[in-house]
């Protein structure tokens, strides 16, 4: 199977994007489709050994839109804006025919030729040429109405070109009566309702463009990031290229104050490094040969060569891109109930205006009465706002997830995320940091503590043990220079000897001092280092014991913190691994868990995870292990940090890019907040509509309350732009959260 993003041209509505994705799943060969109507795109899976890219696009274009082609992860280049101009004109062509046609109601002096009173067949005429105007002006959204109903796929342009086409056809029938000499039909033209629709019609689509633009802004800038352009280091000469010349193996360039360009690793040269946009790491990181860079990270101070690893598609950027994009075409359940509803609402609508008409018919009132309910009701109706309710929402929150270093793979799991009642975390490599470091020296020698570590560091970089990685790194973090040594020996279960600088240094644990006969006075220290989970290096030099080092798996920043709030969030937190009991008591200990469970096998984590969900209880697994990703997989919510394996992060929903545990509880906090503005937004649509299409259908005349169709115009534009706004807000009501 294979997955595809077409972007799509033409729709304008939920019922639209409904529409189109209810005919591509109803196609051979097309697994499933998701169709998201802010990013105007389709994510299609299908089988390529049926189906091609020519084929998929000649479905969309069946559906009655048009395929422009693979989102390609790039900024759309910015057209020249057509738009604005179009509508300043056509808005004060549309105040002069509300002049020409309401003027009079006000006092306000008309022209004698056009007056509806004095020269009623001048007045029709003029206001049918402005009208044709509009109409060519909104001829797209009359066009595409048809054209869906013709498709059996009826959306709001459909509604829209149904009312205009028939309040066009009326008034053109009271025009050819006036011109017989049945004046009195003059207050039966209805020209300026149809133009004024499609005025208000295609403001709505102006501010609909303008804010589903911002809502892409987190993913615009973050396919920004990338520079358009590089240095390569060529036969030893400097050369400029674009991004997609480069290639694997290609040595490039970077200066102070350049963004890296691809994925790589430093062959020369270090420098500070600025990945906040990646990482959330507010410092600049220091960096140097052999240390991996990222596309987009900022060169603050120094000069680098590294070789290009991963380019194009394959580059961080670019995956973290693929992932929020395929996020946001997926839908969340809440969003599949506004979905069904809409798929129904213009079909239902489309009745209740015929019956409108026919129950005014049926009550005496004139015909031209009747076709004004008519169309009222077809104009107020608004499937836009319902439409808009949670797409927008989500692509928000999708875009302020990857902002913060959070990468949602699906909608579903966005919406799900505030449910969270347990949190299931593997201990090593996730609330450990999986590598041993040094935990702690105690220096009974008369060396300074760099040097002494220096005398250890160099014995130690000839061993392959773990341990012997844990000095490595700590004589690079602390550019200790690794010294020379002689008579290296290597003693499988007991420790390590050789010679540095000529004196002869013993590294091991309590074992290599009895093989010496080397006295130990020092095992009540080696006891306390031992219970808080340390492994023991004995130092002896010139058969004296210097230090006692203790070696751990150390516990990551602010896990005990994290692991607080959750309990406050009343979020139950359980540590679950396959180290032993003693082991696992100390970490957990350590951090405040009191709910552990040790010595277990990968396929039992499943099992213990599924039964955590008989319990009614709604899972997040934290992993980072191939042996984490059978638990990921079954949990209700699959979290994996960035620095754990291909597959762990594979079977889960959601990757930490930083590797901050504190960003679940920003996931947490994001998801309520969001369909928090989901509920909010779905309230005010379908309050709008069970609210305004009763007063169209003159329900409430006795009263006088009653709209006509320019108003319901108006109203419809104000529903979507309340929707709008509110989904909006949410970035600024999620940071204020943070804060």
């Amino acid at each position: 199977m294979k997955k595809v993003i077409l972007k799509i041209e033409g729709m304008t509505c939920s019922a639209c994007s409904n529409g189109l994705e209810k005919y591509l799943k109803k196609q051979s060969g097309i697994v499933d489709a998701s169709v998201n109507l802010v990013m105007a795109n389709a994510l299609i899976e299908y089988d390529e050994t049926v189906l091609d890219l020519k084929k998929l696009e000649s479905f969309v274009k069946k559906a009655g839109f048009k395929s422009l082609g693979v989102y390609n992860n790039k900024l759309e280049e910015n057209k020249k804006n057509t738009e604005k101009p179009k509508f300043i004109f056509f808005g004060i062509l549309a105040i002069i025919l509300l002049y020409i046609s309401m003027g009079h109601m006000i006092g306000l002096p008309i022209f004698n030729v056009i007056s509806m009173h004095t020269n009623p067949l001048n007045y029709a005429i003029t206001l049918f040429i402005l009208t044709i105007a509009f109409v060519i002006y909104g001829w797209d959204i009359i066009k595409n109405g048809c054209k869906n109903l013709l498709h059996l796929m009826p959306n709001m342009d459909t509604l829209v070109a149904i009312g205009v086409i028939s309040s066009i056809i009326y008034s053109i029938y009271g025009a050819i009566m006036i011109f017989n000499g049945k004046t009195f039909y003059v207050e039966n033209l209805y020209f300026e309702s149809a133009a004024i629709v499609i005025f208000f019609i295609k403001l709505g689509r102006y501010v609909d463009n303008i804010s589903k633009d911002k809502t892409k802004e987190a993913i615009q800038k973050l396919v920004q990031i990338t520079p358009n352009k590089a240095i390569i280091k060529e036969n030893g000469k400097e050369k400029e290229v674009t991004i997609d010349e480069i290639k694997k193996g290609d040595i490039v360039i970077s200066y102070a104050g350049d963004r890296i360009s691809v994925d790589g690793e430093i062959v020369f040269g270090n420098a500070h490094l600025d990945e906040t946009f990646l990482t959330g790491e507010s410092k600049p990181i220091s960096k140097k040969v052999g240390d991996k860079v990222i596309a987009g990270a900022i060169n603050y101070d120094g000069y680098l060569e590294y070789t290009a690893e991963k380019i194009g598609r394959d580059s961080t950027i670019s995956q973290i891109v693929q992932l929020v994009v395929e996020a946001t075409n997926t839908k969340a359940p809440i969003a599949k109930v506004a979905d069904k509803v809409s798929g129904y609402f213009v079909p239902v609508v489309i009745v209740l205006a015929f019956l409108s008409a026919i129950m005014h018919l049926f009550l005496g009132e004139p015909f031209s009465s009747s076709i004004q309910t008519f169309i009222t009701v077809l104009v107020v109706a608004c499937p836009c706002a319902l439409g808009l309710a949670t797409p927008l929402a989500i692509v928000v929150s999708e875009g302020i997830c990857a902002s913060h270093g959070i990468l949602v793979k699906k909608s579903e799991t966005l919406e799900n995320a505030q449910k969270i009642n347990t949190i299931v975390f593997d201990k090593t490599g996730t609330l450990t940091y999986g590598t041993l470091k040094i935990s702690q020296i105690i220096n009974y020698s008369v060396y300074e503590e760099k040097e002494l570590l220096q005398l250890v560091a160099s014995l130690e970089a000839k061993s392959t043990h773990p341990i012997g990685k844990a000095f490595e790194e700590y004589a690079k973090e602390n550019k200790i220079e690794i010294l020379p040594v002689e008579n290296f020996e290597n003693l499988s279960g007991y420790g390590i000897i050789g010679t540095v600088q000529n004196r002869e240094i013993i590294l091991g644990n309590s074992k290599i001092l009895a093989k010496y006969d080397i006295k130990n006075v020092y095992q009540k220290e080696e006891e306390e280092l031992t219970k808080t989970g340390n492994s023991i290096v004995y130092v002896v030099i010139e058969k004296q014991i210097q230090a006692i080092i203790g070696v751990n798996d150390i516990v990551r920043e602010n896990i005990k913190e994290v692991i607080e709030k959750l309990k406050q969030n009343k979020i139950e937190v359980i540590m679950l691994t396959g180290d032993n009991e003693q082991t696992a008591q100390i970490i957990g200990n350590s951090v405040g868990l009191n709910h552990i469970i040790a010595n277990v096998l990968p396929s039992q984590k499943a099992d213990i995870i599924k039964q955590l969900r008989k319990e009614n209880k709604f899972v997040a697994m934290c992993g980072d292990g191939i042996n984490d990703s059978p638990a990921l997989a079954n949990s209700n919510i699959g979290i994996s940090i960035n620095s754990g394996t291909d597959i762990a992060m594979d079977s889960s929903d959601v990757i930490l890019v930083h590797n901050d545990l504190e960003k679940i509880l920003d996931l947490i906090m994001i998801s309520k907040k969001t369909i928090q503005n989901i509920k909010q937004n779905l309230f005010w649509a379908f309050f709008y509509n069970s609210f305004m299409i009763p007063i169209a259908m003159g329900l409430f005349t006795s009263i006088n309350i009653t709209i006509n169709p320019m108003i319901a115009g108006f109203a419809m534009v104000i529903s979507s732009l309340t929707v709008i706004l509110n989904a909006l807000r949410l970035k600024k009501v999620i940071e204020k959260e943070k804060k």
